[in-house]
């Protein structure tokens, strides 16, 4: 084997000196080599930060959510509680994002601050077991009335069957809203949401489109059968993206008004979806 006169230089030890040569750099294979760039490569990104001009620029992301998610608000829960917890999941995000998962910022951002804000919803929630009878109740009783007569009662034959006033009637229905916030919304997944039936949005995974496609289809049908003022809401609210507020101005009725004629109007769909699983309809 030749050695250059480089080489020799760099092995050659002083004899006055005990040092020991270093032993001979091994050849990287073409896979170690991928495997080391991979590695840096994912070293280096984790070591990047998201500034606060980044955090900054999503908050109106915060407050666009909280105010969908308001519709559903309990006492003691306020919208500035909303807020909060929707803010300190964007900060969460921030420090916990990892751009190895090749998934934007903004696009993880979003699934945190809905989960902080789901999070804030869920912890208050709960519906006393008097509350749950009560909507049982009105639930059986008009997919019966349905049943019988082709279309849901209206809210003044509900609440006189049922033995309540009207105000008690809303009452129940806004408990329905408040524990099905996640589907109606679009911020759980586990259904479409409403908003994207009318948008024609959010296209499922091929393996449940076929049973989402039945399910909008049936729902599309539902909000064609509800009443002038109904349908409008719904339009104004979930497509147009409208609040409850701007919506009272609009109807010229008080924004508590608002919420009642929303709360309404979910049930007659409940009532309507549940004579399609019914096998009723």
């Amino acid at each position: 084997m030749t050695i250059t006169s480089t080489e020799l230089e760099e092995k050659t030890v002083p004899l006055d000196t005990e040092k020991v040569a270093d032993p001979p750099k091994s050849t990287e294979t073409g896979a170690a080599k991928h495997f080391k760039t991979a590695a840096q490569r994912a070293y280096s990104s984790q070591k990047k930060k998201i500034d606060d001009d980044q955090i900054t620029q999503l908050l109106p992301m915060v407050h666009k959510i909280a105010q969908r998610a308001a519709a559903y608000l309990k006492p003691p829960l306020s919208y500035d509680d909303l807020i909060s917890a929707g803010t300190i999941g964007l900060v969460k995000a921030a420090r916990d994002y990892d751009p190895c998962f090749q998934a934007e910022f903004k696009t993880y951002a979003y699934i945190r601050i809905k989960g902080a804000i789901l999070d804030e919803l869920r912890g208050w929630s709960f519906t006393p077991p008097n509350v749950n009878k009560q909507i049982r109740e009105a639930l059986q009783l008009s997919v019966e009335i349905a049943r019988q007569t082709g279309s849901p009662p209206s809210d003044e034959q509900l609440a006189a069957k049922l033995g309540i006033t009207l105000d008690d009637l809303y009452r129940t229905f806004e408990n329905l809203r408040a524990q099905q916030f996640f589907s109606i919304d679009g911020l759980g997944d586990d259904l479409p949401a409403l908003r994207n039936v009318l948008a024609d949005a959010n296209a499922p995974a091929p393996d449940k489109q076929l049973e989402q496609a039945e399910l909008i289809d049936k729902l599309t049908q539902a909000i064609e059968q509800l009443d002038l003022r109904q349908r409008q809401l719904i339009h104004l609210y979930y497509q147009q993206h409208l609040t409850m507020k701007q919506i009272s101005e609009i109807f010229n009725v008080t924004e508590p008004r608002v919420s009642q004629l929303h709360a309404s109007a979910l049930f007659s769909l409940f009532v309507k979806l549940r004579q399609y699983e019914d096998g009723t309809k």
